[in-house]
């Protein structure tokens, strides 16, 4: 047995937060008629975003002679959407998600994650029911004007003086040096200086006053996002911040199985050439995209920096009772 701090991380009263805030969305979506759903922790597919490394594990037992690797879930959506296919209608989930090398003041390996879909919703129409979702959760700190919504180009051009969509990245590279950021190592292609520009310049200075959506991102940041085509065409995707926090993130969903499986396919191959694990594509979701999925919109939200931000702390050990240092 290994010793140590026994004690909570989080004081009473935060924990105490925390079951009012979880109480609180759970009426939230009773009030709404959206279900509460469960799925599996464990899937037989891991997630091919190259960004997110899955825990895993094995099973041997009944069902599997010779036995299977199992991945912990980074996140309830593909299982959700197979609920979708089937006709389930608007729901929502709260659970414990893993992700593997996920550890600082705003990150456990183990976290709790809210994500809900909305059938016939845009992508514009979810992120008003967000706004309504994180003020009553937040209070004041929401602030007391409408959420700002700026498109990813209009943040650039704000915060660094870049256009994401058109600069390269020689011009990246520059915008950095200019403001005295670190150097990234080897040639860094723009897709990495550009991410660097965002976590340093840019969301550190959004939601300063209360709520701030991000939205329209590129469409090579498009993940699970249908693109609007366009000059430049751009994804159907944004994210929550406040106080520099990102608190969610959410999508039109791509419902297009052809697609989906190319953009697996192409994130495979990234991970391949990174020297990482090689996942099974997960057949089962792709099955249900072939079956049909509704037009619809996803979101998922930080329930741990949620309360975070209600409670005023610097940490996430303070709103978790035993973060992974005293598991």
């Amino acid at each position: 047995m290994t010793g140590g701090e026994w004690r909570p991380s989080a004081s009473l009263e935060n924990l105490q937060l925390r079951a009012r805030i979880l109480a609180g969305i759970r009426a939230f979506f009773a009030e709404r008629g959206v279900l509460e759903v469960e799925t599996p922790l464990l899937s037989a597919s891991g997630l091919t975003d190259p960004h997110i490394d899955s825990f895993s594990t094995d099973y041997t037992g009944p069902g599997v002679p010779g036995g299977c690797t199992l991945f912990l879930h980074t996140s309830p959506e593909f299982p959700m959407k197979r609920l979708l296919a089937a006709g389930s209608g608007p729901i929502y989930q709260v659970c414990r998600v893993f992700r593997q090398g996920e550890a600082g003041r705003r990150h456990n390996p183990e976290f709790t994650l809210l994500e809900w879909y909305r059938p016939g919703f845009d992508y514009h129409a979810l992120m008003d029911e967000v706004e309504v979702l994180a003020r009553q959760m937040l209070g004041e700190v929401a602030g007391s004007g409408p959420a700002e919504r700026l498109t990813v180009a209009e943040a650039f051009l704000r915060h660094a003086g870049i256009d994401p969509h058109r600069a390269d990245a020689e011009a990246f590279a520059a915008c950095a040096r200019e403001h005295d950021l670190p150097p990234l190592a080897g040639s860094a292609d723009r897709e990495t200086w550009r991410d660097l520009i965002l976590t340093q310049l840019v969301e550190p200075r959004l939601g300063g006053d209360g709520l701030c959506f991000l939205h329209d991102y590129p469409a090579d940041q498009a993940a699970l996002a249908r693109i609007r085509p366009g000059d430049p065409p751009v994804a159907e995707r944004f994210e929550l911040y406040c106080q520099g926090v990102e608190l969610a993130n959410g999508f039109r969903e791509l419902a297009d199985p052809a697609e989906q499986r190319a953009r697996f396919e192409r994130e495979r191959a990234v991970r391949a050439a990174s020297g990482m694990a090689s996942v099974p594509l997960d057949e089962r979701l792709l099955a249900a995209l072939e079956a049909g999925l509704p037009d619809c919109s996803g979101v998922a939200l930080g329930v741990d920096r949620l309360v975070m931000l209600a409670a005023g702390a610097e940490s996430i050990e303070e709103v978790i009772a035993f973060p992974v240092d005293r598991a």
